[in-house]
């Protein structure tokens, strides 16, 4: 009996280790660093190449339009304004845009944000990481006002990656150049706050420059060729008047004059710069002679353009007013510079062009300028279609994140003024509504701000009304529209994409960086290898034809992808041998019915 025992023991024990999976490692607990991100857009890039054409082209140039905060209610309402604007209806008026090939959506969330937040989110944007909230060019490691978290954590952007490969680059903004979008593209800081040496710590300011400064003597800051937009402030030193403001002074509290600092470093190095701060200026310059521009056009943020006064667009029947303000350069005026500036480099360029302004119009619930800011973005980028040729620049046109207006209405009749009020009162109050309404911001009151009574005509002024009371409205957290257009664009912008994959994807277009490889790797061969995957697989999009998904010699699905990109070869299903753990499990099973018979036969014996 002792000897059955022992025999059951030594089964049960043998079949456990051979049955019972090899214990796993302990979890390592995520960090979302940078290593994480970008596997992760190569992981999405793989996906989307996997139905790739055979041309892959190679974006020489590339533009990237950001509408700070333009969401998708933000585009429609536009939309319909443009159309109105113009004498129609609106509803089926197009947005140059609206008529690019290829639509995506990003997700807009923060490492530790439900809700993203702007140099977060153009972390993601133009670096490729997600980052934490209100930190800048940092990845997970960096901590809002920790300089010390900013030394390690620091991560290259677009700008870079072009730089890398010999291109030009630029920056053309409405917001100061300082501010949270442009300044992910060459600034790192633990504060988005630090755009001045006013506002960094003291005892921290030789560890970690502000931004102004970071943008005049770092890579890749020096070395951009244009850049275009608001925030002389942080430029001049507090005993320095402002060159359009006399009576206000610049925030410096290191005595330096960081324009003339940048004009001084490019001579140094004899190259062909200049320093311009009015329109004047702007319209005089001659790209032919200079490779270099910078450009401040404003104390803070440059003017709202209804605040310019007039829009330059003879279809709108809009005559010139008093209120004309002719040291602000419009947006596409500044694009159109700096394109003819960027165009002169045969290895292609980098441009950013940031429509900032709607962000701050939605921060004060006021949809007017919001809108006629997104069609100022709009008229930008047709200045720019007009100077480049698609077919070798990529055009990416994204929001950094959207915001809490709304869009709706009860029966409301087509060609219904956007910016009016529904032609139905309320059921429960009986009180009239505006058709766009926030859901937070200072459009609050009790009882309920009500519209004008004429819908025609809206004052630029008029704030609609919130749902919740807060001095500053809030972003919102909703998914934000990519729309493509140019070299690769319908392969890599497709479906719902993290916001940090976007720049991964453009550096595949444009070959740059860590994806230059595409460049290097058979160029002149974009013959695709045959991917071999499991039957058992479905395919990603279900439109691959039935001649793509069969294979001549078996019935193992093949697809195919883009030169560059590894193949995963696995064996058939028909074919496939045991592995080696099922193989082991074998043996040990054989060997265990032959020691079992070994050991009964001893017994026997005995």
């Amino acid at each position: 009996m002792f000897a059955w025992c022992c025999i059951v023991i030594m089964m049960c024990t043998i079949s456990t280790g051979v049955l019972s999976p090899a214990p796993k490692n302990a979890e390592v607990k995520e960090t979302y660093d940078r290593h994480y991100w970008y596997a992760k857009a190569q992981e999405t890039l793989k996906k989307r190449l996997l139905y790739a054409s055979e041309k892959n082209p190679v974006a020489k140039n590339v533009i990237l339009v950001v509408g700070d905060g333009m969401s998708l209610t933000t585009t429609t309402a536009a939309r319909i304004l443009r159309g109105q604007r113009r004498g129609q209806s609106g509803e089926d008026t197009d947005l140059v845009w609206d008529t690019f090939p290829t639509v995506a959506l990003a997700k807009t969330y923060n490492i530790d944000a439900q809700t993203g937040e702007s140099s977060a989110c153009a972390t993601a944007l133009l670096c490729g990481v997600k980052a934490r909230y209100e930190t800048l060019g940092l990845d997970s490691g960096g901590r809002f006002n920790n300089c010390a978290s900013a030394i390690n954590s620091k991560v290259t952007s677009l700008i870079d990656w072009a730089h890398e490969a010999g291109k030009s680059s630029g920056i053309v903004t409405t917001a100061r150049i300082t501010h949270a979008t442009p300044a992910a593209l060459y600034a790192h800081a633990p504060s988005r706050y630090w755009e001045d040496d006013s506002r960094v710590p003291p005892t921290v300011r030789r560890d970690c420059k502000d931004i102004a400064l970071q943008l005049v003597e770092n890579d890749p800051g020096k070395n951009i060729n244009v850049i275009m937009g608001g925030g002389r402030r942080h430029f001049l030193p507090t005993v320095t008047s402002d060159p359009e403001h006399p009576n206000r002074e610049g925030r410096r509290l290191d005595g330096r004059n960081l324009a003339e600092d940048w004009a001084r470093e490019k001579k140094r190095r004899r190259l062909r710069a200049q320093y311009i701060h009015s329109k004047e200026q702007l319209v005089k310059l001659d790209p032919r002679t200079v490779d270099y521009v910078l450009g401040l056009f404003e104390y803070s943020h440059m003017e709202f353009n209804a605040e310019r006064g007039v829009v330059l667009d003879t279809e709108e029947n809009i005559g010139s007013s008093s209120t004309v303000k002719a040291d602000d350069p419009s947006l596409a005026d500044m694009t159109r510079t700096a394109l003819s500036i960027l165009s002169k480099n045969d290895k292609g360029f980098f441009l950013l062009i940031e429509g900032g302004r709607i962000d701050h119009a939605h921060h004060y619930n006021n949809p007017y300028r919001a809108l006629d800011e997104t069609l100022e973005l709009e008229t930008a980028l047709l200045a720019a279609l007009e100077k480049v040729n698609p077919a070798e620049t990529l055009i990416v046109v994204t929001a950094d994140h959207g915001h809490v207006m709304t869009f709706g209405g009860q029966a409301t009749p087509r060609g219904h003024p956007i910016l009016g009020a529904d032609t139905v009162v309320s059921d429960i109050d009986g009180l009239r509504y505006t058709t766009l309404l926030y859901g937070t911001g200072p459009g609050h009151s009790e009882p309920r701000t009500l519209p004008l009574n004429g819908t025609s005509t809206t004052p630029a002024d008029a704030v609609h009304a919130a749902a919740v009371p807060k001095q500053w409205a809030t972003h919102g957290g909703e998914d934000v529209p990519i729309y493509a257009l140019g070299p690769m664009a319908t392969v890599l912008f497709a479906g719902v994409v993290e916001q940090s994959y976007i720049p991964h994807a453009i550096a595949y277009a444009a070959c740059l960086a860590h994806q230059s490889h595409r460049c290097h790797e058979n160029i002149l061969n974009l013959t695709k290898p045959e991917v071999k995957i499991q039957s058992c697989m479905q395919p990603e999009v279900s439109s691959v034809s039935a001649d793509e998904a069969r294979s001549d010699s078996s019935n193992v699905r093949r697809v195919i992808v883009a030169s560059s990109v590894m193949s995963d070869e696995r064996l058939p299903r028909a074919s496939a041998t045991l592995s080696s753990p099922l193989k082991m499990s074998y043996y040990f099973i054989i060997l265990t019915f032959h020691s079992v018979g070994y050991l009964y036969s001893i017994i026997r014996n005995i």
